[in-house]
């Protein structure tokens, strides 16, 4: 890391696509409303970006209080876009979180999980006993091997979306709602900036609306 920016890595103008790591919970609003500003800023930028399961669920296990049937309920997602990685490849993983998470955040179909994934999986192409492998434990060894990857990196006192950027990890940005064209641009070169500089650690402060979507 070095203290010096350039004009090319504030603006990230540079023919080298920036490095970018995504961990989501397809349950989590506030990843969901990142993950469509990323969308945005993947048009102005030129971006590498990878985006990885982590769980919501994993984060809270065993800790007290926490009722292990909501475990259960949260991890089904992850376990899903899991296994769609597993067997069809990353390329598969950013399309089937849009369809889910566009029927749990924008469509409000939080109670219906079953329904939810159903029609995901139809959306992706994927056969509708692919569902199985929501409540399939064959590749919880990989998810928690997604979930801890992304989680280390930031610590366990934060929770979901993690992004790197070329390496550098932090929790958020927590952002509602998403911006648009070059306002979602400006924020982006603030986070590179921030991530170009190895002591940077925090920024924060409370949030006072909830997620706004659009």
């Amino acid at each position: 890391m070095t203290d010096t920016l350039t004009s090319d890595d504030v603006a990230g103008s540079s023919s080298t696509a920036t490095a970018v790591e995504f961990w989501f919970d397809p349950s989590c609003p506030w990843a969901w409303m990142t993950s469509r500003w990323m969308d945005e800023v993947a048009k102005l930028r030129n971006l590498d970006v990878t985006f990885h399961v982590m769980s919501l669920g994993l984060l809270n296990e065993g800790r007290e209080g926490f009722d292990p049937a909501v475990l259960t309920m949260l991890i089904r997602y992850t376990r899903l876009v899991t296994a769609a990685s597993e067997l069809h490849g990353q390329e598969i993983v950013k399309p089937l979180y849009d369809a889910l998470g566009t029927r749990i955040h924008v469509e409000g179909q939080k109670d219906d999980q079953d329904g939810v994934i159903a029609a995901s999986l139809a959306e992706v192409g994927l056969p509708a006993d692919f569902a199985k492998y929501a409540d399939s434990d064959e590749f919880d060894a990989q998810m928690r091997a997604s979930h801890e990857d992304g989680i280390n990196r930031v610590g366990q006192d934060v929770g979901t979306p993690v992004i790197a950027v070329n390496g550098t990890a932090f929790f958020g940005p927590v952002i509602s709602p998403a911006p648009k064209g070059e306002t979602a641009a400006t924020l982006w070169d603030g986070v590179v900036a921030a991530a170009s500089y190895d002591g940077f650690f925090e920024l924060k402060r409370s949030r006072t609306r909830g997620p706004i979507f659009d």
